[in-house]
């Protein structure tokens, strides 16, 4: 005798997909509600798009002799971009590890720490930067300053997510044996999220190229400025080789952030 088995039968709503319908219909719904309520006007992009394809045109023709101009300013940016990752990352550490609810069980200093990062991150880095370049002046110095910050914050979170995921097992043997804070720290939980730390670093580090580029564009160094210049006297030959450089120098520190995580992780 066979064994029949029964197909389970499915109900009305998930024969007709009623749940994704229902979700993709309310998501729609908001999506025209907030353009409405900030005043999108989605007709104004169609019709000035021929303006962004005539710049485009303008713009692809670079002026190769700009390059002889920018390099000085890239390798600026870059610097930036180490140096505030750099020092946004050693501060970043400490935070990381009192913000932990794993390593820190005083709720008050836990949270007082995470009001403080809370209020980092929310400080936009184009504020954080028209700041400092009111402060110091025109140049890196406000711009290594502002992404620093900026990765202090970004870091701190991440590090302390990854924190609070760790194997809580070598934490508890080496209290067991009355190790000191510091030692269970450097043992127990550097060892479980070195490599977590390192991918967070380079991905921030990625971001911040990213960011000195607009960053200088307001005056915090980097070739920013080199690309305000050229946008207001129209010159778009020398803006195409500013994009193009930058496009450049953003995918070689992409591949090599990608080959380091694949031989780390």
């Amino acid at each position: 005798m066979e064994n029949s088995q029964k197909i389970p039968s499915r109900s009305f709503a998930q024969r007709w997909h009623i749940k994704p319908i229902l979700g993709t219909v309310i998501m729609v719904i908001l999506l025209v509600l907030s353009s409405q309520m900030a005043d999108v006007d989605v007709g104004m992009f169609f019709a000035n798009l021929s303006q962004f394809t005539d710049l485009l045109v303008r713009m692809s023709n670079p002026t190769w002799s700009y390059l002889s101009i920018i390099w000085q300013p890239l390798y600026e940016t870059i610097q930036m971009a180490i140096l505030g990752t750099t020092i946004g990352t050693i501060f970043a550490v400490p935070f990381s590890l009192l913000a932990a609810s794993n390593l820190v069980h005083n709720g008050i200093i836990r949270n007082v720490i995470r009001i403080i990062l809370d209020l980092v991150r929310t400080l936009p880095d184009l504020l954080l930067a028209a700041i400092f370049v009111a402060i110091f002046g025109i140049g890196s110095t406000a711009g290594v300053v502002t992404l620093a910050i900026f990765s202090f914050g970004m870091i701190s979170k991440l590090f302390y997510e990854v924190i609070e995921t760790i194997d809580m097992g070598p934490i508890e043997a080496l209290e067991s044996v009355g190790a000191r804070k510091l030692t269970v720290i450097w043992y127990a939980v550097i060892p479980q999220i070195l490599n977590q730390f390192i991918s967070y670093f380079l991905y921030t580090l990625e971001i911040n190229v990213r960011a000195s580029t607009v960053l200088g564009y307001i005056g915090a160094g980097g070739i920013g400025v080199f690309l305000q210049r050229s946008l207001n006297e129209f010159n778009y030959g020398a803006t195409a080789v500013i994009i193009l450089a930058t496009l450049i120098i953003v995918l070689v520190i992409d591949g090599i952030s990608n080959h380091l995580r694949r031989i780390l992780l």
